[in-house]
């Protein structure tokens, strides 16, 4: 009891003690000399003598150490070199705040930690430079057996103070040193560091075989060496050139005969056919001055026209690029101008369907344009891209050759007389030809170039026959036909409101005050051309879908020969349709046929008196409603 009393008064008088030191060191007290504090760890007594120091105001000048531990411990100094003031402050908190009074595994368990961190620090200080020291000195006693058999490290003989136990540890940190100084660690990182620069992948590269200067080399084919077998050279044979065939050859130029290229031409069924196409005649002259219906009564008979499976059928055997109405009053007659060059003829009251359908081949590539003759509707005139213009003659069973021109190719074309006798010719590069049917030959009689560098479509005025309108790339032009010249012609009108490609332009049939135009940027634009001046004023424009892509023959709004005041377009909206609009952007009917119409009806024509309308598509198939 007596000696646990003494160990408890010996803790509270150290620690007022080290609360007195830190009071001076706040007062600058450069040097203090402390009694020994006596600490007992596992039954051990141990001596420390410390030297405060102020961080705050500390100077390398200023420290000094006691005289008592100068004489003691003269020999056993342990110099530590300049560090950080943070590190040298944790490092003697870790020192100085053991728990003393833990049980003995505790204890133990805390020392093994604090040699791990003298350890760490006393590796820490050996790399840094300074010119702060702090000497620690101890002078051990052994209070019980003082265990002098156990060695003791050398410059360690002087610390008598210490218990065997610091000793032994001290003893351990630097034989633990010394070990790991042995090794030489960073020696041989260093060394695998430059064996891994110096190992680098060799290159591998390819040997060439060396070649064989008297050795026989590969055997070579005397053919291709043009060599006979005694080593002679052969004579160069003469190339001949190759001939590289036309996918679409040309048709001979001068008339062609009809002859069809699904039925049997020297059958009675194809001579009866012939022959009602010939003996058809118009039964009603254009009268410009009639009335037009009211829109009620007009819907009304839009409303009764139907489309069924008999009035659906393929008619050529590519896309559809042109249409055309036979203006009979008794039949129904449609013709179709496809891609291949093919003109397709559909007589729709002959029954069956099939043994109604002819098929000729006028034109070697894509029939772009097609009309019956005004003054003879037994005359059939197609355009192609081939640089032909022919007149299907039904009553004599031939298709005359109007115009040639295989330099150029043509898009369009309209009659400037009401008698057919002349027509104006659009070209593709932008330039228009003067033809003149009763003068001999295939030529034309002018060859005009405009400002455009591209015409789709050529229309002439119903009236004013004089005047006619070309669709160009984005530009629309009115010509007068009686100011034409070789030279560039100059139009009276241009109209330039369209931002992109133009599709088609058409003056309205009946009085041509109007004019629709088809455009790429999905807008339908009515002009009012009532008078031809300088300028032709914008009366509407329709939202209009007119992106048909790449594979669908683009769309052209065409105007109702009966109701000039209402415009046809197909139309890309499911289900599929036929849209008709008024003038003034309403929107009028919609032909739906549901199954009987699955695609797209790009190309629409109107029968002049009669309501029937028929639509082509890209598979070569019509589709006509009537009522």
């Amino acid at each position: 009891m007596s000696g646990s009393r003494a160990e408890a008064e010996e803790k509270v008088g150290s620690r007022q003690r080290l609360q007195v030191n830190e009071h001076k060191e706040n007062q600058n007290i450069a040097c203090v000399s402390l009694r020994p504090v006596q600490t007992t760890v596992l039954g051990k007594t141990a001596k420390v003598y410390l030297v405060p120091f102020s961080l705050s105001n500390y100077k390398p000048d200023q420290l000094k150490r006691p005289k008592s531990l100068l004489d003691k411990n003269s020999n056993n100094e342990v110099a530590c070199k300049k560090c950080k003031k943070a590190e040298i402050k944790i490092t003697c908190r870790r020192i100085l705040t053991p728990k003393m009074e833990a049980t003995s595994s505790k204890a133990e368990s805390t020392l093994q930690k604090s040699s791990l961190d003298v350890h760490a620090e006393s590796n820490k200080w050996q790399y840094k430079s300074t010119s702060d020291t702090v000497i620690l000195s101890a002078d051990t006693e052994s209070s019980q057996d003082g265990d002098s058999d156990e060695g003791t490290t050398p410059g360690m003989d002087d610390f008598s103070g210490l218990s065997p136990y610091e000793k032994k540890r001290l003893k351990n940190i630097s034989e633990n040193a010394n070990f790991f100084a042995s090794l030489q660690l960073s020696e041989s990182a260093a060394r695998l560091r430059e064996m891994i620069k110096k190992r680098q992948p060799p290159e591998s590269k390819r040997k060439k075989p060396k070649k064989k200067e008297n050795g026989t080399g590969c055997r070579r084919s005397m053919r291709l060496l043009k060599v006979d077998p005694s080593g002679v050279s052969l004579p160069a044979t003469p190339t001949q050139p190759i001939l590289v065939a036309d996918e679409n050859p040309l048709l001979p130029p001068g008339p062609l005969e009809m002859t069809s290229e699904n039925r049997d031409d020297n059958s009675e069924l194809f001579k009866g056919f012939l022959q009602t196409w010939a003996e058809v005649s118009k039964t009603r002259s254009k009268n410009t001055e009639k009335e037009l219906s009211s829109i009620k009564s007009y819907k009304a008979n839009l409303n009764g026209m139907i489309i069924s499976e008999d009035t659906v059928y393929k008619v050529t055997k590519g896309p559809i690029f042109s249409m055309a109405l036979h203006p009979s009053e008794i039949r129904t007659l449609v013709a179709a101008g496809a891609r291949s060059g093919q003109v397709g003829l559909w007589d729709l009251t002959h029954q069956p369907k099939e043994d109604g359908v002819y098929i000729f081949q006028p034109h070697s590539q894509p029939v772009s344009c097609l009309y019956f003759s005004p003054a003879n509707p037994a005359h059939l005139l197609s355009l192609s891209y081939d640089g032909t213009l022919r007149c299907g003659d039904f009553s004599r069973a031939v298709f005359e050759e109007v115009y040639r021109d295989e330099g150029s190719s043509f898009s369009s074309f309209d009659f400037l007389a009401e008698d057919a006798s002349t027509l104006i010719v659009g070209h593709w590069d932008g330039s228009m030809s003067l033809v003149d049917r009763r003068t001999p030959g295939t030529s034309c009689e002018k060859l005009i170039n405009s400002s455009l560098s591209k015409i789709r479509t050529v229309h002439v005025h119903p009236v004013h026959r004089q005047y006619f309108i070309t669709a160009g790339l984005r530009d629309i032009h009115i010509y007068d036909a009686r100011c034409l010249k070789p030279s560039r012609s100059q139009p009276l009108i241009s109209l330039t409101e369209h931002t992109k490609s133009i599709a088609s332009a058409y003056f309205s049939p009946l009085t041509g005050n109007r004019v629709v135009t088809t455009c790429a940027d999905c807008k339908l634009r009515i002009f009012d051309s009532s008078c031809i001046s300088s300028k032709i004023p914008l009366l509407t424009t329709i939202r209009h879908n007119t992106i048909t892509g790449r594979w669908l023959t683009r769309f052209q709004a065409v105007w109702d020969p009966k109701q000039e005041d209402c415009i046809i377009v197909g139309s890309m909206a499911h289900p599929r349709r036929v849209e008709i609009f008024h003038e003034r952007g309403k929107w009028v009917h919609s032909f739906l046929g549901g199954e009987c119409l699955a695609s797209v009806c790009s190309i629409n024509a109107m029968h002049p008196t009669r309501y029937i309308l028929a639509g082509g598509n890209s598979s070569g198939r019509i589709h006509v409603f009537m009522n």
